[in-house]
């Protein structure tokens, strides 16, 4: 081989392995974050998947006539981005372009993040059956994904979930600190109002699960000021006063007159909706501060599932979720407590982006839990409460626990209780749950 011929060879293998290289950057530089690990063994029983394959799609909706938060006089529009996710045509993973959905958003500081999925993005929907609505309803900040893992669960069981983006209360809504107030505001006025918007919106609007999507028995999962709002969707009714709203932060000449705006309830209606059959509430803000009128607690009647942890320093848990769970007249009442857990026991597991600052951290991380092995449990006890009291499944019933300690070394001759239908032998630790 001449000098030349070498030498544009090597230049061409240099080419190949410079295109090489950037391209296999590219596709790392772009690839979604996996949080989740391969489910051992002892993993909750009912937090395996189930037998439908997920389709996942993005779809708007907008309440064309709701109170402008900014005045409390004119009415806006109000658009709600979903995220929808139901049981998808088996057929879909057969199909070479059908890929698997990643879901991004960015943390309390905007900073960007992508989580790898389990669900087929705009997948067709499976062309028969009816699957009950769930709504899903995060946190002040949050966002529409922050429970995927739960929603992808759901879905794979037979329910049609939707993540809701609650305009002005998520990240990316929040840009400084100037906007926490009107944020603030707005989720106060509009949480409830949304949950209810769309269970209407679903029943009556075209959507890609409009044929199988069953609005007669739904339920909301939401998790601190999701929960706040959900308390009042199913009757327990606000009770605000201007002095509580200004110890808040809001400004007098606006909290003088909120009130009158806020102090409704279910969602802004005049009766319950017959529709709610069940709803679960993650670390649920507002007992402390009584903003839940607590005769309209006692009259509610939803099969009602708290979820808490008993170090919970934002919601706080003696008097705020547990007072909470003790006022809910509800014949079907029930409290899981994650023992020296606090706030986050609904999010799913932290992105590496807000490891840079503990400020970030905070938003996802438990000090005293791993938060998959939470998300498991959330995952069986959610389905085990959901089926038993949305798809009426009494078989699903007898997995809510019958004994309030899961722990079962008695301590003398190596003698156990049985162990929490659907835990495996001792790994249950850490949880207590209660029946009111």
């Amino acid at each position: 081989m001449s000098i030349r011929a070498s030498n544009k060879a090597a230049i061409n293998w240099l080419w190949i392995t410079a295109l090489t290289v950037a391209v296999l950057s590219s596709s790392l530089a772009r690839s979604a974050e996996q949080l989740y690990t391969d489910q051992p063994p002892v993993t909750p029983e009912l937090a395996f998947s189930g037998p439908h394959t997920v389709g996942v799609t993005t779809i708007t909706a907008t309440d064309p006539k709701r109170l402008n938060t900014a005045t409390f006089i004119t009415r806006i529009e109000r658009p709600l981005v979903l995220e929808v996710w139901y049981p998808a045509a088996a057929a879909v993973t057969e199909k070479p372009d059908q890929i698997l959905a990643t879901y991004k958003d960015v943390t309390r500081l905007l900073k960007p993040f992508e989580l790898q999925g389990q669900a087929y993005r705009d997948a067709p929907a499976v062309a028969e059956g009816k699957f009950p609505l769930i709504l899903l309803s995060h946190g002040f900040t949050g966002y529409r994904t922050q429970m995927f893992y739960l929603a992808e669960h759901l879905a794979s069981h037979g329910y049609i979930v939707v993540g809701i983006d609650h305009t002005d209360s998520t990240n990316a809504d929040i840009l400084d600190e100037a906007g926490r107030g009107p944020g603030i505001i707005s989720t106060l006025y509009n949480r409830a109002r949304d949950q209810q918007f769309l269970l209407d919106y679903f029943t009556d609007q075209q959507t890609a699960v409009a044929t199988i999507v069953d609005t007669d028995n739904a339920a909301i999962i939401g998790h601190s000021m999701g929960g706040f709002g959900a308390i009042n969707t199913i009757g327990g009714c606000y009770d605000f006063s201007s002095e509580g709203l200004q110890a808040f932060g809001i400004p007098m000449a606006v909290a003088m007159v909120m009130p009158f705006a806020l102090n409704s309830c279910y969602g802004g209606r005049e009766q319950a909706d017959p529709r709610w059959k069940a709803v679960q509430l993650f670390a649920p803000w507002g007992g402390e501060y009584a903003v839940h009128n607590a005769e309209a607690m006692a009259k509610i009647t939803v099969p009602t599932f708290y979820f808490a942890g008993d170090q919970d320093n934002t919601s706080g848990f003696e008097k705020g979720i547990k007072k909470l769970h003790q006022q809910t007249g509800s014949k079907e009442n029930y409290l899981l407590v994650f023992e020296n857990a606090r706030h986050n026991i609904g999010p799913h597991p932290a992105p590496a982006v807000s490891f840079e600052t503990d400020f970030e951290l905070g938003h996802y991380f438990d000090p005293a839990w791993d938060t998959e092995i939470i998300n498991r449990v959330v995952e069986h006890m959610s389905l085990a409460f959901l089926d038993c009291h949305v798809k009426a499944d009494p078989d699903r019933c007898t997995y809510l626990p019958a004994t309030e300690s899961v722990q079962q070394y008695e301590g003398a001759d190596h003698q156990f209780r049985d162990p929490w239908k659907g835990f495996k032998h001792l790994w249950g630790s850490g949880l207590r749950f209660y029946r009111q």
